[in-house]
């Protein structure tokens, strides 16, 4: 082959592994893009902004429902006339949620509600947490609520009501799975709250889906306590489709683990399998064709630093670690329907440095190692 033949050749050669190397490039390229965002699934919930660019952030990360509060309180300061009509003057219904409904439908996110607060008209004056007199009042807010976003289908009927922040009345600090009658008040008003509630929105709509008890692992009432005394008038458990609980701990998720302080009532991730069993002795009710599933709406570690908020806390490795962990249990568990984390951004540095990173992102928007594990899971 003589020296000219030979540079033809090359040059060839050159080109061809050109080629190849772009295709290679491009595949690479191609499959980094895929694996940089999640595929939507209602098995992840998120908590954060209702803005244009946190919801990109929520399709990026697969989440496919978006969790965000209502205040009955502030939307009905008045008694409205005609409360189940939400075209009534006195409501003051809420941008954010119209806002979070168009933006989730861009990206095939569903939109969840979680509805709490009682106004004074409502509870004899007192403040929001106070439980209202009459639980048809409640029952009629939700079911203007559902009428005026009927895009919505899944109802959260108040949020961890086992605390006395967020409920009343309610017994203070009770340290045992059996109540007195003087404690069971508060959950039997809980019952029958979302029992109203349940029946107005399957009336608005059968397709609506009803969260109700929403506990957490610890409260002034216990969770297991809590399911225990969930008692209608009748004996009966009030009606709901899924069970609200917010599984936060020290530990890391691992199903089957000792139950932190037997007897109290306290219940953590590692003892939802014992939240379940008291579901299905306790809230079971004739002519439901399933056993309830568990709704794990919130759910973080904190990491970095100590916190005003829970006495412990780990490094962002150790919580995306966590995580993945109570993930892997999500998929493995038919009993669960969904897992949320609570919230998409830490909370800013404030003076003391006892500002919770809840996140996963950080104050500035930098991912940390939970946003990957979110994503994968």
């Amino acid at each position: 082959m003589d020296r000219g033949t030979l540079e033809q050749v090359i040059a060839c050669a050159r080109r061809v592994l050109g080629v190849a190397l772009l295709l290679s490039a491009l595949s690479s390229l191609l499959a980094t893009s895929a694996s940089a965002s999640a595929a939507v699934s209602t098995q992840k919930l998120i908590w954060g902004p209702s803005s244009a660019e946190a919801f990109k952030e929520y399709a990026n990360l697969g989440a496919g429902l978006y969790e965000i509060t209502v205040n009955w309180s502030r939307v009905a300061p008045t008694r409205p006339e005609d409360p189940a009509d939400p075209n009534d003057p006195a409501y003051r219904w809420t941008p954010a949620v119209e806002e979070a409904i168009q933006r989730g439908h861009e990206y095939g996110i569903q939109v969840v509600l979680e509805v709490m607060g009682a106004p004074g008209w409502a509870n004899g004056g007192r403040a929001w947490r106070w439980a209202p007199k009459d639980p048809q009042d409640y029952a009629e807010f939700i079911s203007a609520a559902s009428r005026r976003w009927p895009q919505v289908h899944y109802w959260q009927i108040w949020g961890e009501p086992t605390r006395r922040a967020n409920f009343m009345p309610l017994a203070r600090h009770v340290n045992s799975i059996n109540l007195t009658s003087a404690e069971r008040r508060g959950p039997e008003l809980y019952a029958q709250i979302l029992e109203d509630a349940y029946v107005a929105l399957k009336a608005v709509s059968p397709s609506n889906i009803v969260i109700g008890g929403n506990v957490f692992s610890g409260g002034d009432i216990r969770p297991l306590a809590f399911i225990k005394a969930l008692k209608l008038p009748d004996g009966e458990p009030p009606q709901m489709d899924l069970f609200g609980d917010n599984p936060f701990g020290y530990r890391r998720p691992e199903l089957g683990r000792p139950l932190i302080n037997p007897g109290s009532g306290i219940a953590d991730f590692c003892n939802l399998e014992v939240v379940a069993q008291y579901l299905d002795r306790y809230l079971e009710r004739d002519g439901r064709d399933h056993r309830l599933k568990l709704f794990l709406s919130e759910y973080f570690v904190p990491t970095g630093h100590a916190n005003f908020e829970f006495n412990y806390w780990v490094s962002p490795p150790t919580a995306a670690n966590w995580l993945t962990a109570a993930f892997n249990i999500v998929r493995s568990w038919d009993r669960i329907y969904a897992l949320g984390w609570f919230e998409l951004y830490d909370e800013t540095p404030n003076r003391e440095g006892t500002e919770v990173n809840r996140g996963l992102l950080t104050a500035t928007g930098k991912k940390k190692p939970a946003y990957y594990a979110f994503q994968r899971g």
